[in-house]
């Protein structure tokens, strides 16, 4: 059965309002278009593709009021791994899958459809890995799950980290993680970096690096991050998540690396609402805002987008899921709100995303690919980012996930 939504305002692209639907894929896309079995009305509303969050701990998520502990009293992002070891402990597969399920909620009722979670194999049982392998299957018709073999407590701090991280590949984890910065010395963050690398190539598996979390302008592993991935030529496949350190980093040597990443290719990751309240924590005044080059990148057309990272969990307090308040606070701190910088800041969190998951060749709104998207409160891209509106309606192939009507007063302000 062919299906047409009508009265749409497609994001990218101004001269379409109407898509065609047939077995779950867009046929066509245009104006006019035939009549069909079945025709929806989209209210002249903004339609993109779904949110993409491409980097999330979903072991972590609510387990901080949950489990009735508290986080890290200084804010710091090593106080807070230093506390998981405690919570961790508790886990069980089952406790695991609640906890995850309720973050999962929380991003998909708010249009997000691709999730990219990191899960800590620093466990000799991978009590997370396997309940998220589990998810990924049980949920794959609802949301896709990309899960990244973390080792959160490091390959070399953590005894055994390497193998359990190469263990958890074979398991069927599709990326390969790494915290160089939180080993024990510069020799052991590097050498884990070479290590990440040579797994993901011996795997065929995807990169994707928390990469200098921290302040400390020393901090450079994303340097030789990229120049293995560029050697290699695996950067489009590769993500340097936070980058933090590299927002401190002086001109000579930043404008140096812009010129080489532009060169590889590699993603870049950054996560604004998360970013800024762990970092700058030993700062006075000027106290720096924690994010990557947000501006930087984007100017030079080396690809970054913005993601949740953390909900309610010993690292940050707060978090929802919601993808339009991680994009608002992210263009706030990257300030990229000029006319034309506003034109495109969705890509922030949809296309940009879908790079770094390396799904951009079925991911979008083109015929032949899955009818997968969302419908904005709003018209335009400018007053969608401005009011930072709800998700109306969320599709996947073709058949709502959720649609919601506009608010509607009991009351209505009369001024």
């Amino acid at each position: 059965m062919k299906k047409k939504f009508f009265n749409a305002k497609i994001y990218r692209n101004d001269e379409a309002t109407e898509m065609i639907v047939e077995n779950g894929k867009i046929t066509q896309i245009g104006k006019n278009l035939p009549k069909c079995d079945e025709e929806i009305d989209l209210g002249g509303k903004l339609v993109l593709p779904p949110y993409v969050d491409p980097h999330l701990h979903l072991d972590y998520v609510y387990t901080l009021s949950e489990l009735g502990q508290e986080g890290a009293g200084s804010g710091t992002l090593f106080e807070a791994i230093e506390l998981w070891p405690k919570f961790k402990e508790t886990l069980t597969v089952e406790s695991v899958k609640k906890l995850a399920m309720k973050g999962i909620h929380d991003e998909v009722s708010q249009g997000v459809q691709h999730i990219r979670t990191h899960i800590d194999v620093t466990d000799p049982n991978f009590t997370a890995l396997k309940a998220m392998l589990e998810m990924k299957e049980d949920l794959k018709d609802t949301v896709d799950i990309q899960i990244v073999a973390f080792p959160q407590q490091g390959m070399y701090t953590y005894k055994g980290g390497l193998e359990l991280v190469e263990e958890a590949l074979k398991m069927g984890a599709d990326v390969v993680g790494g915290i160089p910065h939180y080993e024990p010395a510069r020799e052991f963050g590097e050498k884990s970096v070479h290590d990440i690398v040579n797994l993901g190539l011996k795997y065929d598996k995807m990169i994707d690096v928390h990469c200098d979390e921290t302040d400390d302008t020393h901090s450079r592993f994303v340097e030789l991050l990229n120049a293995l991935v560029l050697m290699e030529d695996y950067g489009t496949r590769t993500t340097a998540s936070h980058t933090c350190s590299f927002g401190s980093a002086d001109n000579s040597y930043a404008f140096r690396m812009m010129d080489l990443f532009q060169k590889s290719k590699m993603n870049f990751i950054a996560c604004p609402t998360e970013n800024v309240y762990l970092q700058g924590r030993q700062d006075t005044y000027p106290k720096r805002r924690g994010l990557t080059r947000v501006k930087e990148f984007i100017e030079l057309g080396i690809n970054v987008a913005f993601a949740q990272d953390s909900i309610n969990d010993p690292w940050y307090p707060m978090g929802n899921g919601n993808m339009m308040n991680i994009l608002d606070n992210g263009i706030h701190l990257a300030q990229t709100m000029s006319p034309e910088e506003i034109k495109t800041s969705f890509d922030l969190i949809t296309y940009n995303g879908a790079r770094c998951m390396n799904i951009q060749d079925s991911y979008g709104l083109e015929v032949g690919k899955a009818a997968n998207f969302i419908v904005l409160n709003e018209s335009t891209v400018y007053e969608a980012i401005r009011k930072r509106v709800d998700v109306l309606a969320s599709v996947r192939n073709g058949e709502f996930l959720f649609r919601r009507k506009e608010v509607e007063y009991d009351v209505p302000l009369n001024l």
